[in-house]
């Protein structure tokens, strides 16, 4: 039996357009079962347990913003954190893919999950003899919004011959964590070619030379394209 995981996460929200928040990104993760990563996901929990993260679900943004359980830490305990993450991506045998859009082009809600739905569909098309290679082909995501869940749904249905759904608490999975960060870093990459920075970004990756260095070219070379 062949399986295929997809871990799903999304930023942004269906609201008005705001300058803040100017585009909608879904991430997807893609992981074969048959490639066992499970070494290097207990290395990444006895990492984490020894700076007292174990049992926390990482979420990248709180990290290069210095919200929530990482507001009291300084800039050097938060980066040790975000490359201990970057370190394991690159370690693990996965792919990922973002599909996103710019909300001030976009009139409403229904015009936005059209436009998203169009763009995971031509990719799945794209891509349809590798997806109807496995048995079992399983999306994880944990129902945060609703028009996600919608696009999801009518998308996966209406493409694959038996898709599985699954709920996720994201604490429970790695690879949901590692949605979380993929999808965090296209935004930073698209705020970056926009020059909308946030003074937090500035601050948490330094210039711009060390950002692509460092963090956006070794994660594209675990993009499906």
């Amino acid at each position: 039996m062949k399986e295929l995981s997809i871990f799903i996460d999304e930023s942004g929200d269906f609201g008005e357009y705001d300058f803040r928040s100017p585009y909608y990104i879904i991430t997807m993760v893609f992981h074969d079962q048959n490639c066992d990563i499970s070494e290097y996901i207990n290395n990444l929990n006895r990492e984490l347990a020894f700076l007292k993260l174990d049992n926390v679900c990482i979420h990248t943004g709180p990290i290069i913003r210095k919200e929530e359980i990482y507001e009291t830490m300084d800039i050097f305990e938060r980066r040790r954190i975000f490359n201990k993450m970057i370190a394991f991506i690159r370690q693990i045998d996965i792919r990922y893919k973002c599909f996103y859009i710019e909300k001030k082009h976009i009139s409403d809600v229904v015009e936005a999950s059209g436009k998203l739905s169009k763009l995971i569909s031509q990719f799945i098309r794209d891509n349809y003899n590798e997806f109807l290679g496995y048995d079992d082909v399983k999306i994880y995501y944990d129902n945060g919004q609703v028009e996600v869940s919608k696009i999801l749904s009518s998308v996966f249905n209406a493409l694959l011959p038996n898709p599985v759904f699954r709920k996720v608490m994201p604490k429970d999975y790695k690879l949901f964590q590692v949605a979380d960060l993929l999808c965090t870093m296209k935004l930073v990459e698209l705020k970056m070619n926009n020059n909308l920075f946030s003074k937090s970004e500035e601050i948490f990756f330094g210039n711009m030379r060390d950002l692509k260095k460092n963090y956006l070219r070794p994660l594209k070379k675990k993009e499906w394209i």
